[in-house]
């Protein structure tokens, strides 16, 4: 089982969570000589990339999902269920996976493989069963079937695969970032020189190989960590480095990539975790007490408008699926009407319908005014929602393109290739 929220031993190395469980040894001691080579056959052999040295907690998202993913190769399992294991693989990664998929299937592994996007069931699958509410809706052969008539099984009508979205009418600058250096935990330099900006009624994309920097960018706009020089400005007020609370008070609203570690409170209740931005305010407190039955109230109108299902106001967040917590997350930020609103992965793990919908958000906050800035791996949604796309490579923004640049010539950028972008309309 590869499931979707990674299951690994956060303080251990990438070949220790690997072998954990089936170590190598040698006279009774762990062999972690031996552990690191197989590790390094795996990978390399699958072209699931990864440090066996390197810890858990160092490693960005899409590598510990490779590292998933070599757990269970490396226990040559002959029956195989993959949890949404592409949600933050990059398009060349994703291609790679389907090349092992084949390869395993050719070997007689049986393979169920769980996800949301329908590109990529057409290219792997034999067979696809559809789920709706908990219930089976319907098994049809790969064969004939299309994104539109498997959309149509998924939600139960008509989706619109296509954003409609009229063209932008950009103000001044909201965001704007000059000359950033960030360092990660490690010391190692992130975030070199970068600038960019993103103007009022603008959706911004940012567009790389995942561990490019993405990352300590979006943590040092969103007020996370401290950068070690430069400036971050929302609506012509410096903020960078003065932590979470002054980037919120200025009018950063930010979308986490890992909900939940960095999206949601798990212990606490929903109406709990949509009041985490507005706890303060005198609708939601007063003489220092939290007004409990105004937050339910807010949350279960925040349920209702974002289709939140599994639970009320007083379920645990724990207690629903990622697609549902990915939900709440995106309900809060939106709610709170912010200035810039940094939307990190924000239809990870949502079905069609769920996607849909949160792009339909996204554009409908551009057109009120809103500097949107777009962190994603998924090029379909870059192309789809963005005004611009930026790329990012080693830290650096490294080219400007329009929404219609093709997947190629992004590809060629993100990889530290040279391409000559076509003009972007301002």
């Amino acid at each position: 089982m590869v499931h979707q929220h990674f299951m690994l031993v956060r303080v251990m190395t990438v070949a220790e969570n690997i072998v954990l469980g089936q170590e190598p040894s040698r006279r009774g001691v762990l062999d972690l000589k031996a552990a690191r080579a197989r590790v390094r056959e795996l990978s390399d052999r699958y072209g699931l990339a990864v440090d066996p040295d390197a810890r858990i907690e160092d490693i960005t998202v899409g590598a510990e999902q490779r590292v998933e993913i070599l757990k269970a190769l490396y226990r040559n399992a002959r029956i195989l269920v993959l949890d949404e294991p592409t949600a933050v693989l990059t398009a060349q990664e994703v291609r790679a996976l389907t090349g092992v998929l084949g390869r395993l299937k050719q070997d007689g592994t049986a393979i169920v493989f769980i996800s949301h996007k329908l590109g990529e069931v057409l290219e792997v699958a034999d067979r696809i069963t559809v789920l709706r509410r908990g219930k089976k809706v319907d098994t049809v052969p790969r064969e004939g079937a299309t994104e539109s008539s498997l959309a149509r099984l998924v939600v139960g009508r008509d989706v619109m695969l296509s954003v409609d979205k009229t063209r932008g009418k950009p103000e001044g600058p909201l965001l704007e970032v000059r000359d950033l250096y960030v360092r990660d935990d490690r010391e190692l330099e992130k975030v070199s020189g970068l600038s960019l900006s993103v103007r009022a009624g603008e959706i911004v994309a940012l567009a790389g190989v995942d561990g490019n920097g993405q990352q300590e960018l979006v943590d040092a706009i969103t007020g996370m960590c401290e950068p070690q020089s430069g400036a971050v400005a929302i609506d012509g007020q410096d903020i960078a480095g003065k932590g979470v609370r002054a980037a919120t008070d200025a009018g950063v609203a930010h979308i986490a990539e890992d909900r939940q570690l960095r999206g949601l409170v798990l212990p606490f209740t929903l109406a709990e975790n949509l009041a985490l931005r507005e706890y303060r305010s005198p609708e939601l407190s007063g003489r220092g007490w939290l007004r409990l039955g105004h937050m339910k109230e807010r949350a279960e109108k925040l349920l209702a408008e974002f289709d939140v299902r599994g639970g009320g106001a007083e379920t645990y967040a724990a207690a629903l699926s990622g697609g549902n917590q990915q939900k709440v997350a995106v309900a809060r930020e939106i709610a709170s009407n912010p200035k810039v609103l940094v939307a990190h992965q924000p239809t990870r793990g949502l079905d069609v319908g769920a996607i849909e919908f949160v792009h339909r958000r996204l554009i409908e906050e551009r057109d009120k005014g809103r500097a949107v800035l777009l962190v994603s791996l998924e090029y379909e949604e870059v192309k789809a929602l963005a005004d611009r796309i930026l790329v990012i490579y080693e830290g650096k923004i490294v080219g400007e393109f329009p929404p219609e640049a093709s997947e190629e010539e992004l590809g060629i950028a993100m990889t530290g290739g040279r391409t000559q972008p076509a003009e972007v309309p301002l």
